[in-house]
């Protein structure tokens, strides 16, 4: 009993098909990680980037004039 179970163990140690999972868990966790880390440079750098494109588009609007209408 106990050896059919030490190689059922190594059966599945050996076993590479479950490995592409595995490794995009990890690869996934990893990058949770980081993002919880920089989670407060992050925000700030996503918000910078809303604002200035925000500011930008206000210059854009401001720059088109509206269609004058002939009678």
């Amino acid at each position: 009993m106990k050896n059919r179970l030490v190689i059922q163990i190594k059966k599945l140690w050996n076993d590479e098909e479950g490995l592409g999972t595995l490794e995009i868990l990890l690869i996934i966790g990893v990058l949770v990680a980081i993002a919880i880390v920089f989670r407060k440079w992050i925000i700030s750098w996503v918000n910078t980037l809303f604002d200035e494109t925000q500011k930008e588009m206000e210059l854009n609007m401001d720059s088109i004039k509206e269609p004058t209408t002939s009678k």
